[in-house]
C-alpha cells in the first residue's frame, strides 16, 4: 500500500491528515511547529518524522499543505536528500505558477514528481473530507497519487500540466473576493434597513444570491464572530499572487485591486489572523451614522 506523509499541520493540513490516516493510507507527519506533530501523531498512530527528507525517504508521496512560495521551495529544498526515482509530491498550498515550475524542475532533478493541487472548500472541506481540488501535473503521476488526492477531496479535477492547478486556483480566489465583497456589503445594507437578517440570509440562500459563503459565513459575521476557516492575511497573500499574474498580461482587475485594498486595512487594524467575512467590519462601518462614504 502507498505510504503518504504530511508536511504542514496547519488548520487545513490537520485536516487533509485525518482524511489520509482514515483512508490508512498517512504514514508520518512532520510540522515547524514540533508540538503540533506530537499531539496528532499520537492521536492518528502515525510517526512523527525529524525533518522533511526523512519523512521523504520513507514515504511514496508527499503532501505539503503551507503558506508562500517560498516556504514550498524552503521545504523541497530540505527534503532533496530523502527524494528519489518515483517518489511524488503534491503540493496543496496556493503558490505562483512560476514557482511551481521551478518546484517541479528540482524534483525532476531527484527523479520525484511534483503535482501541483490546491484546494477549495476551507477547514470545514479539509476536515470533512469535502475539498475540490485542481490539479496540474503528469498524468502517470497523477493516476498514481489519486489514491491519495481522492481520500481528501470529494472532487478531483485534471487541469492540465504543471502550473495549470494554480492557474484554476488564481480565478477561484478572485472569484471568492468578489462573493466576499458582495455577500458583506449586502448584509451590511439588510441590516441598515432593519430587516429580520436570519429571515433574509434565509430566503437570500435559497434564490439566485445563494451561495456557500452566505450560508457558511452569514450568520457569524453578523454576530461578530470571525473564527477562521480562510484567513483574511492568507486570502490577502493569494490575491497578490492573482495581481503578479495579472501584471504579465497587463490587466488590473478592479475586484482583485479593492479587496487587497480592504485586506490591508483589515490587517493594519489586527485582524489578519481572522476569517475573511471580517470585511463585514468595514461594510458595517459604511452605514454607522447614516455617512455616505465608500472604502
Amino acid at each position: 500500500m502507498m505510504k503518504v506523509g504530511l508536511i504542514g499541520l496547519g488548520t487545513m493540513g490537520t485536516g487533509m491528515a485525518q482524511r489520509l490516516a482514515q483512508a490508512r493510507l498517512l504514514s508520518g507527519v512532520w510540522n515547524r511547529t514540533q508540538s503540533k506533530a506530537v499531539a496528532l501523531a499520537a492521536e492518528l498512530g502515525v510517526a512523527i518524522c525529524p525533518n522533511p527528507a526523512a519523512l521523504a525517504r520513507d514515504c511514496d508521496l508527499i503532501v505539503i499543505c503551507i503558506s508562500a512560495d517560498a516556504d514550498v521551495l524552503e521545504v523541497l529544498e530540505a527534503m532533496r536528500e530523502g527524494l528519489d526515482q518515483g517518489k511524488i509530491i503534491v503540493d496543496t498550498s496556493t503558490i505562483g505558477v512560476d514557482t511551481v515550475l521551478q518546484a517541479a524542475e528540482r524534483a525532476a532533478d531527484r527523479g520525484a514528481w511534483f503535482i501541483d493541487a490546491p484546494v477549495s472548500g476551507g477547514k470545514e472541506g479539509a476536515h470533512a473530507g469535502t475539498l475540490v481540488m485542481m490539479v496540474g501535473g503528469d498524468g502517470v503521476a497523477i493516476d498514481r497519487a489519486m489514491p491519495a488526492l481522492v481520500a481528501m477531496a470529494r472532487k478531483v479535477v485534471r487541469m492540465g500540466g504543471c502550473g495549470q492547478g494554480q492557474a484554476a486556483k488564481a480565478v477561484n480566489q478572485v472569484m471568492c473576493a468578489g462573493i466576499n465583497q458582495a455577500v458583506c456589503e449586502g448584509l451590511a445594507f439588510g441590516q441598515a434597513l432593519g430587516l429580520d437578517m436570519d429571515a433574509a440570509i434565509g430566503v437570500l440562500s435559497g434564490g439566485a444570491a445563494g451561495n456557500w459563503f452566505l450560508e457558511h459565513r452569514g450568520t457569524t459575521m453578523l454576530q461578530g464572530s470571525f473564527e477562521p476557516g480562510f484567513k483574511c492575511a492568507l486570502h490577502y497573500k493569494d490575491l497578490t499572487i492573482c495581481r503578479r499574474m495579472l501584471d504579465e498580461i497587463g490587466v488590473a482587475l478592479p475586484v482583485v485591486e479593492m479587496t487587497l485594498k480592504h485586506y490591508q486595512r483589515l490587517l493594519d487594524q489586527g485582524h489578519g489572523e481572522e476569517d475573511i467575512s471580517a470585511l463585514y467590519r468595514l461594510k458595517q462601518a459604511m452605514f454607522a451614522g447614516g455617512n455616505k462614504r465608500s472604502l
